[in-house]
This record gives C-alpha cells, sequence and structure tokens, in this order.
C-alpha cells in the first residue's frame, strides 16, 4: 500500500477534524485551514455563494476607476500571454470582491470558471482557503494549488492571486489568475506579480504627477526593468512614495514616505539634481555605502528656476523617459493592429511625425489621442479638421496672426493652434483636404518647426508632435498631383494602418467594449454577437456603436439580444435562435432573464430559484 502524501494526510486530518499534522502543508495554508476551522466553516460542503448585486460592483468599478484602468490594460496583455491554457484572469477590489475578468471561454464553461464571476466574494470567510482571500490578508503575492484549497469542491481549481498597493502603500486591489488544478502552469505566477508591480508602477505615476520620479537599480541596463526602484520626490528633496522594489534595495534604511532624499542617499540633494534634470544616468550611493545608478523618469509641475534646486534647468520637451506607456482606451487585442502599434512609444521619443490612415469609423482621432498620451507630452492635444477650413484660412489657424492681419482678421490676433500645441500634439485630421498652397507652408513648417504670425515678423520655434489622419489614398492622391510628395514623406514616418472593423479578431471585445459605455448596466448576449459579426460594417465603429444604441433602446434598458437587433442591423437576416447551441431555447432564455431581473441581478439568487448553475444564468444574462 502506498504511503498517503503530505496534502492527502493533511485533507484527511482536516476532514475528520484532528489535527493538522506538523510539516504537511505550509505554514500559511495551515494558519488559513485553522482560521477557517475557528469560523466553523465545514470543509466538506459546497460554501456558500456570496455575490454581491450588479449595481454595487458598478459602484465599486467606479470607485476604483483609475486603477481599473490600468488593470484592465494588464490584464488584456496577461491574457495575450497565456491565451488558450485554459486559464481565468481576474481584477478584484481590496476586499476580495471581483469587478471583472477575462477567460477563456473553455475555461468560463467549466466547473472551475461557475465560481468566479463579476461581483463573487472571495473572502477567506466566504470561500475558504484561497490566493483571493490570502492575498488579501498576507498583502504579498499567494499561490493556492488544488487540495490546498480548504473546501474539498474547490480542489479542482488552482488560483494565484498577487496585491496592487497604491502609491502610498495601501492595499486597493488584487488580480488573479486561475486554471484548473490539471493545467497549472507555476510560470502563470510570476506573470501576475509582473502585471500587478507594472500596475502599482503606473498608480506612482498616476498619483504623484505633480512630483519627481526617479528610478534607481545597481545596474544600469536594469532602469528600465520592473526590478527598478522608483521613487516620488518633491522640488524639496521630500520622500512622497517609494515602490516595493526600491524599498527592498534600500533595506535598512528610512525607507518610507516623509523622510528626505538626503536619508537615503549620500551628497545634496540639489547637486544629484543637477545630474538628473539633464537626463543623464548619476551614479550614487545610498546611506549603507551601496552604489546605484539613477536617472529621472518624470519632472513634476513645473516651476521657476529659482525654486528648483542646483541649477533648476528642465530639459526641453518630455522628460527622456515618461511614465509607462499609457493603457489605450480603446480595444486592441487583434494582432493586426497590435503589429501595427509596436515600436510607437520609441517613434514619439524620437518625435517622428505619426500619419493613421484606415476606413471612416476606425478610430483614427483615438488612435491619435492614445499616440498624445504615450508620447507622456504635458501639453495639450490640439485637433484641426483640414476639411472643415477654407483655404484662405488655413494658414492662419495653424500659426496665427496679427491684429489686423487680414480682412475680418479677430481683433487682438490669435495665437494660433501650432503654439498651442507647443509641448503637446497638433493632430491634422482629414490631411488630404489640405490646399495645395498650404501644403507648402506646412512642409516647411515640419522641416524647421518655427512658427511665424500672418501678418507678424517674429518667429518663434515650438516643440510639437505631430499626427495625421486620414480615409484618402494619399498614394493615389500623390500620382494625381492633388498632395505633394515630399509632405506625405514628412507625415508618414511612421505608420498606423487600423484594420476596417469587419476584418478584426477582436470584435467581441469591442462590442462589449462599446456596450460598457453606451451602458455600463445591460447586457449582450453571445448570439447577438455573433449575429452582428457578419455584418459588413462600412461604417465601421462609428456605425457599430449607433447599432449598438438602437438595440440597447429595443431591449428595453436591460438585455441586448438577437431581438433587440434590426434586421438590417447585420448582414444575415435570418432568425437565429438566442439559444443556438444550447439546450435551453428561446422562451426558458427569457424565464430566465425575467427571473434574474426580479432576483435584483442577483446571478447566485437566479440559480437558486430556478434550480439551475450559476454558468447557466450568467450566458442567458452577461
Amino acid at each position: 500500500m502506498q504511503p498517503l502524501s503530505n496534502i492527502e494526510r493533511a485533507r484527511s486530518a482536516l476532514e475528520e477534524g484532528r489535527r493538522i499534522p506538523s510539516g504537511a502543508l505550509s505554514s500559511l495554508v495551515a494558519s488559513s485551514w485553522e482560521r477557517c476551522r475557528d469560523l466553523g466553516l465545514d470543509p466538506g460542503i459546497e460554501p456558500r455563494d456570496v455575490v454581491v448585486p450588479f449595481p454595487l460592483v458598478q459602484r465599486l468599478r467606479e470607485e476604483h476607476s483609475g486603477l481599473r484602468r490600468l488593470a484592465l490594460a494588464e490584464m488584456q496583455l496577461l491574457h495575450a500571454q497565456i491565451a488558450g491554457s485554459n486559464f481565468l484572469i481576474a481584477f478584484a477590489d481590496p476586499d476580495g470582491v471581483v469587478l471583472d475578468t477575462i477567460s477563456d471561454q473553455h475555461f468560463a464553461d467549466s466547473r472551475s470558471g461557475r465560481s468566479i464571476i463579476p461581483g463573487s466574494a472571495w473572502g477567506e470567510a466566504e470561500r475558504g482557503t484561497n490566493a483571493l482571500g490570502l492575498a488579501v490578508r498576507q498583502r504579498e503575492p499567494v499561490a493556492i494549488y488544488g487540495r490546498e484549497h480548504y473546501f474539498r469542491s474547490h480542489g479542482h481549481l488552482s488560483c494565484m492571486a498577487a496585491p496592487i498597493l497604491d502609491a502610498g502603500g495601501q492595499l486597493v486591489g488584487l488580480l488573479d489568475a486561475s486554471c484548473s488544478h490539471e493545467a497549472r502552469q507555476q510560470h502563470t505566477h510570476a506573470l501576475v506579480r509582473m502585471a500587478a508591480a507594472q500596475i502599482e508602477n503606473g498608480l506612482i505615476y498616476q498619483e504623484r504627477s505633480n512630483l519627481f520620479i526617479f528610478a534607481f537599480h545597481p545596474r544600469a541596463e536594469y532602469l528600465d526593468t520592473l526590478s527598478a526602484g522608483l521613487i516620488a520626490v518633491s522640488r524639496d528633496g521630500a520622500v512622497s512614495s517609494l515602490n516595493r522594489p526600491g524599498q527592498a534595495m534600500l533595506a535598512g534604511l528610512p525607507a518610507a514616505a516623509g523622510c528626505h532624499f538626503e536619508d537615503l542617499f549620500e551628497g545634496r540633494f540639489g547637486a544629484a539634481m543637477d545630474g538628473l534634470l539633464d537626463g543623464g544616468v548619476v551614479r550614487i550611493r545610498d546611506r549603507a555605502g551601496s552604489a546605484v545608478f539613477m536617472v529621472c523618469r518624470q519632472i513634476g509641475a513645473r516651476a521657476p528656476a529659482a525654486d528648483l534646486p542646483g541649477r533648476g534647468r528642465l530639459p526641453p520637451g518630455p522628460a527622456p523617459a515618461a511614465a509607462p506607456p499609457a493603457a489605450p482606451g480603446f480595444v486592441c487585442l487583434d494582432p493586426a493592429l497590435r503589429r501595427t502599434m509596436e515600436g510607437l512609444a520609441d517613434a514619439t521619443r524620437m518625435r517622428m511625425p505619426v500619419h493613421i490612415c484606415g476606413e471612416t469609423g476606425t478610430g483614427k482621432e483615438l488612435m491619435a489621442r492614445h499616440v498624445h498620451a504615450v508620447s507622456g507630452r504635458r501639453g495639450e492635444f490640439v485637433a484641426l479638421n483640414c476639411g472643415a477650413l477654407p483655404e484662405t484660412l488655413f494658414v492662419s489657424e495653424i500659426f496665427g496672426h496679427e491684429r489686423g492681419a487680414f480682412t475680418n482678421a479677430r481683433q487682438d490676433g490669435a495665437p494660433g493652434l501650432a503654439r498651442l500645441a507647443d509641448g503637446g500634439t497638433l493632430f491634422l485630421d482629414e490631411v488630404a483636404d489640405i490646399p495645395a498652397p498650404a501644403q507648402t507652408v506646412l512642409l516647411r513648417f515640419l522641416d524647421s518647426m518655427e512658427i511665424r504670425a500672418v501678418g507678424g515678423q517674429k518667429t518663434r520655434k515650438v516643440d510639437v508632435q505631430i499626427v495625421s489622419a486620414t480615409n484618402a489614398d494619399l498614394a493615389a492622391l500623390v500620382r494625381e498631383r492633388r498632395f505633394r510628395a515630399d509632405l506625405l514623406f514628412r507625415l508618414n514616418a511612421f505608420t498606423l494602418a487600423l484594420p476596417p472593423l469587419r476584418e478584426r479578431q477582436d470584435f467581441a471585445a469591442v462590442v462589449r467594449h462599446l456596450m460598457q459605455a453606451i451602458a455600463p448596466e445591460a447586457a449582450i448576449t453571445d448570439a447577438a454577437i455573433e449575429r452582428l459579426r457578419r455584418g459588413p460594417w462600412p461604417g465601421n465603429i462609428r456605425e457599430l456603436q449607433a447599432t449598438l444604441q438602437r438595440a440597447y433602446l429595443r431591449g428595453r434598458m436591460t438585455f441586448v439580444d438577437e431581438d433587440a437587433l434590426d434586421p438590417g442591423d447585420a448582414e444575415d437576416q435570418e432568425a437565429c435562435d438566442a439559444c443556438a447551441g444550447h439546450p435551453l431555447n428561446r422562451i426558458r432564455c427569457r424565464e430566465i432573464r425575467a427571473a434574474y431581473t426580479t432576483a435584483g441581478s442577483n446571478i447566485a439568487v437566479t440559480a437558486r430559484t430556478l434550480g439551475l448553475s450559476r454558468t447557466t444564468v450568467y450566458k442567458h444574462v452577461r
């Protein structure tokens, strides 16, 4: 007879009410089991479902909106890394309530996926020993594999959770990756920890935007990695934030908010700032005598030179390496779209003009705003519709004009959009419509970055990121001599080609993203998404948005399913079963949705009322 393994001996003792054998479990898991016993939890039964109402989920999402934007971006990247490996990724609030999930469809339909849905609470008191609940308690990354879970019914599940701390060191959320125990992958735990660290760094940049942020590491080549320390410092040297790698490197020193830069590093703060504000890498020693390399990653609110330590000079334009790349405000899971965006951050650091091309409605202005965000520029995003201006006003609109420069000129003159965009981004939309004479003036501006107001004598140099966009074929216009070839070559130094909606592989994610913006409380069925997917969408995302708005109104403000779609809203006009591929018919589906509404949008209550699994209910109401 084979001897029992440690986990088998431990589980046998747990379920028989005996003392857990010493050394059979990690101290972390053993302590958690003891706490669960003290709470009177029975490990042999199915734990009770604790699912908060959806309106509360929505309110929690709003309370954590800034954090949630960073988290969703990291969840998308994490999912791309482990897609196809039967995983679910969850973002939870600091109490362990799940707010968002991204999963492989197979996992979502599995027994494992039935328990982890938006609104489900995963505290230790509700779910026993689990990674989310323990990470809340321990404030450190935790992995719980299979039968290490307190409840026997969770033994098929393995989960890895990492806490997220804000710039002040407070627990504000958690990331979790869960899978069936048989498919567990050790490297996923490291990916979850890295994603949480990236979010924490993003929160420091977001919450300390008015301060200097320096990166430091004993090896200069690691300054751009997640292992680098980040320290947020005020103009007088007061330390406001330190990320966890920074705290680890300065262990033994008073490395905490409220200390001074000179408490941690040798030399005068002003002398260190001289080198850092020049944009260079400075070698400095901490107070324990260890050498580190340090570089400025963010310059806070600008101040007069006399107010800054040292020479107080700020480098022109944005900091040499700004905050981590901004998360897109749109869905970009499509492989073709992701490929076209590769290298964008490097292009903006080199101040390369960016040209965006794509059919009407593909999101060119959204992409232009993302370019501005990625550039890290502190100036304004200034947009100009080149097709909306008469030829006579085009030049004065961009470069400004002096008082009385021409008939109908503004009495006090105008600074011009290029000047307003100084330090920021000038977006030239519908660039194909630029009048021929103005093309020459614009070309000269792109070469010199100097502007002179109409009627003025003085020139002024500006620092502007140029972004242009059009749905026209500029190469064809060049062949027809309607657009200057040399201007095209200046504008398209870095080109972003946006794929049409009908070709995008992330169509379902686009639909759900738009629905979230239109009506966060509404749900759309998978069947409706599949029907929409078959449409030609000549108006692309703009057309899809209008279609969803109409469907939302027809769906009586709760659901968007196939019945809410107008026959003309998709290419295939056949009457599709809203429950295609599911044993329940359409009438039963409507009964489930009606019961869900009656239950106050509570998945668990609906499932108990109808005698169904929560997964079945969730399929029909999400």
